[in-house]
């Protein structure tokens, strides 16, 4: 009943690069728009990085634009390559699928299907 699984997360040194896979059921993997958010302890959960389908569009939120890539591989895993790694990275990210309207969009209450997240811990 999983549709979404993240993978890649884990205890990462500050300057150093993430690379999180999310793995999509047979129904999901041609979802109409993929997506990663994450949130930190006492925060709201944010939107980090949504590709349209095989990547006709990209979309980032400024704290990490300029520094993250999201992709789809040849397997049709949704790739977040995130780089310089900074503490303020650090939280449960979760990836997200939606089939309808536009893609740029960030409320996470307009994503339908969702992952179990991963952790991700940027020390110093």
């Amino acid at each position: 009943q999983v549709q979404l699984r993240e993978s890649g997360g884990g205890t990462m040194q500050a300057g150093g690069t993430l690379r999180l896979s999310c793995a999509a059921s047979e129904q999901l993997t041609g979802s109409r728009c993929l997506g990663w958010f994450r949130q930190a302890p006492g925060t709201e959960r944010e939107g980090v990085a949504i590709i349209y389908r095989d990547g006709g569009s990209t979309y980032y939120q400024s704290p990490v634009k300029g520094r993250a890539t999201i992709s789809r591989d040849a397997a049709k895993n949704t790739i977040l390559e995130l780089r310089n790694l900074r503490p303020g990275d650090t939280g449960m990210y979760f990836c997200a699928a939606r089939n309808k309207g536009p893609c740029y969009v960030w409320d996470r209450r307009e994503w339908t299907f969702w992952g179990q997240g991963t952790q991700v811990t940027v020390s110093a």
